[in-house]
């Protein structure tokens, strides 16, 4: 099996505890080099993590003959654009969800997917959640019927800024993450 030479664009949060560890510990995977737009943030992950290099800068990562995979973990405004430079530069890509900030930015990537040799695969872990995998159970059994009409609801805590502590986080403000809370 050919080995997988990873670089990470954006080592933040999720990087840190969802899929950086993991392009260490699987067979024929290695972490080569992080970037983060913080040096500091960069090279203490990297630190943290035993990976050899750090930048902050994607160019660099992109540019790295000996990486061939790319995980891009940035907020979804920047999804697009490293996504098609990394496409380019003929990387594989693990895109964090979204894809992009709209459908339009989403098909850009696909077109481009399409006219590359890589592959693309979207971050998406919650399909193998145990409630998940029974529902997929169900319907393949037929075990609830035909299914004619989903009425899906998330519920959570009243807290204000359940997922994000601070107003000026990046996840409730659309220009950045493509949409935002659903306020009531």
């Amino acid at each position: 099996m050919e080995e997988i030479n990873w670089g990470i664009i954006g080592c933040g949060d999720v990087a840190e505890v969802k899929s950086g560890p993991a392009f260490q510990r699987v067979a024929n995977s290695n972490l080569v080099s992080v970037m983060r737009r913080n040096e500091e943030k960069a090279k203490d992950f990297a630190k943290r993590h035993n990976v050899p290099h750090w930048t902050s800068n994607a160019d660099d990562i992109l540019a790295n003959k000996k990486i061939n995979a790319v995980y891009i973990a940035t907020p979804p405004s920047s999804h697009l654009k490293y996504a098609l430079q990394a496409l380019k530069a003929d990387k594989h890509v693990y895109l964090e969800k979204p894809m992009a900030l709209n459908a339009d930015e989403s098909k850009q990537i696909c077109d481009a997917l399409k006219n590359s040799t890589s592959k693309l695969t979207m971050a998406h872990y919650r399909r193998k959640l145990p409630a998940f995998l029974k529902a997929k159970e169900l319907l393949h059994e037929n075990s609830i019927g035909d299914i004619l009409h989903i009425d899906l609801r998330v519920l959570q805590s009243k807290k204000k800024l359940f997922v994000a502590d601070i107003k000026d986080n990046w996840r409730i403000q659309p220009e950045i993450s493509g949409g935002g809370y659903f306020t009531i």
